[in-house]
């Protein structure tokens, strides 16, 4: 706690700098951006039923939990088509049961690898060239990861370096998609401010954009860790790799606004294990099933993401959304989440009617759910990386979310949040499961176009 107190005022006092008058920057001769941001999250989750729990499982006694991350932004552009960027990144604290047990997980901050340490490290270092193709120019805005200025509106876009996969590496950052990634729901972080992070979770890769006015086109290849969730890239690409294919298009369909329509499939390579093979292997040698005895090079996952997003008003703040994936559910879960497939629709709604043009508030639902081959895995006491109960009643893990973020000045937000889960981690003899939620987000961006 002490250490997510002095994390606070010292994220206070950067941020304070960076937004006054009394920081004065050299007059720069290219276009730069520099940015802060830092995160603390306080968890809550009174104790709930639990008839038995395994090494893996959502610890069903009262418990309090601290999390907080701090991330440099810097960006500059060294030719006129040329933009880098470094960012140094460091998460500290934990979630709560450290970081497991839900498909779901309440908190993205939480370093979710305990290899990974709390030391800072350098989260991302990309190149990114836009090449003009034609049509009027447009502004773009100074962002986190984007140092804004006029830009060609169909042009190509190609990026390369480390990122945390395509939603790092996008001209124009939308939603956080790991390679391996079935989309989740938490709906403060993915519809205001911040990001959803499990672990550190970056790797190496490229992507290629062609933008135009009203459609996107996307495609990026990527390594994959060496183990589940793990650290390591797995430098052996021709059996390692994840490749993904992204297309967004805006059409008008229920209102005179443009939906956001992205549409995403992937498929992963990588030293992986399947489940039916590690029951198999159980059967014959007795003991609950291990899937990493079953683990092959240049093993296959596929999927598939869609994301919708209406907004109802002129600036977007108010608005639908809804997101479905799905994978394959035959080989281990690699990364981000151990669900097979999601579904997740909900609301926000702009504070502009009472008066607070920078609030929102927000509610959803999510369902999370598992293949009939990675349920039976975890029903005969096998281990995922975060999910394992010694045996389970399996039922899809639903979670219903409110929220409300309060921007109390223009560089810090404060969130409460309130989440209801049913069958957490996908069983349904555990739970319903409460967990309360304060954030306090620090952002500021200072730049020259």
């Amino acid at each position: 706690m002490r250490l997510a107190l002095a994390g606070l005022v010292a994220g206070s006092l950067v941020s304070r700098a960076l937004a006054s008058d009394a920081l004065s920057l050299p007059a720069a001769p290219i276009p730069y951006l520099l940015g802060g941001q830092v995160t603390v999250v306080w968890q809550h989750q009174p104790a709930f039923r639990s008839p038995y729990e395994g090494s893996r499982s959502l610890r069903p006694d009262t418990e309090d939990a601290v999390s907080h991350s701090y991330t440099l932004y810097t960006g500059a552009r060294l030719l006129p088509w040329l933009d880098l960027y470094v960012d140094p990144e460091m998460i500290r604290g934990e979630g709560i049961s450290g970081g497991v047990g839900l498909a779901g997980y309440t908190n993205g901050e939480v370093i979710r690898n305990p290899e990974a340490g709390q030391s800072p490290y350098l989260a991302r270092a990309f190149l990114r060239a836009t090449i003009p193709i034609g049509g009027e120019s447009e502004d773009q805005e100074r962002d986190l990861l984007q140092v804004g200025g006029p830009v060609a509106a169909r042009r190509l876009v190609l990026t390369g370096g480390r990122a945390g996969g395509c939603r790092h590496l996008r001209h124009q950052p939308l939603r956080e998609q790991h390679p391996d990634a079935v989309p989740q729901l938490v709906l403060h972080q993915q519809h205001g401010v911040g990001l959803r992070r499990r672990h550190p979770g970056y790797t190496r890769g490229g992507a290629a954009e062609w933008i135009n006015p009203s459609w996107t086109i996307r495609v990026g290849a990527f390594q994959m860790p060496e183990v589940a969730n793990g650290l390591d890239l797995d430098g052996d690409l021709l059996h390692s790799h994840g490749d993904q294919v992204e297309v967004e298009g805006h059409p008008t369909l229920l209102t005179a606004r443009p939906m956001i329509v992205q549409a995403m499939g992937y498929e992963n390579h990588a030293r992986m294990g399947r489940y039916r093979d590690a029951l198999d292997l159980a059967a014959r040698r007795g003991g609950p099933p291990d899937i990493t005895g079953t683990r092959r090079p240049n093993r296959r996952k596929y999927g598939f993401a869609l994301n919708l997003e209406q907004p109802l008003s002129e600036d977007g703040d108010t608005g639908l959304f809804a997101r479905l994936g799905w994978n394959d559910g035959a080989t281990e879960t690699f990364a981000y989440t151990e669900a097979d497939w999601s579904l997740s629709l909900g609301a926000q709604i702009g504070g502009a009617g009472w008066r607070r043009g920078d609030d929102r508030v927000g509610v959803g639902v999510a369902a999370n759910g598992l293949s009939d081959a990675h349920a039976d895995y975890l029903a005969a006491g096998g281990l995922g990386f975060e999910l394992g109960d010694g045996k389970l009643s399996y039922r899809p893990e639903t979670i219903v979310e409110t929220y409300y973020l309060a921007q109390v000045v223009t560089w810090a937000a404060l969130t409460v949040d309130y989440q209801l889960i049913a069958d957490p981690g996908h069983n349904r003899a555990r739970g319903p499961v409460s967990v309360v939620s304060l954030r306090l987000h620090l952002r500021q961006i200072v730049g020259h176009e």
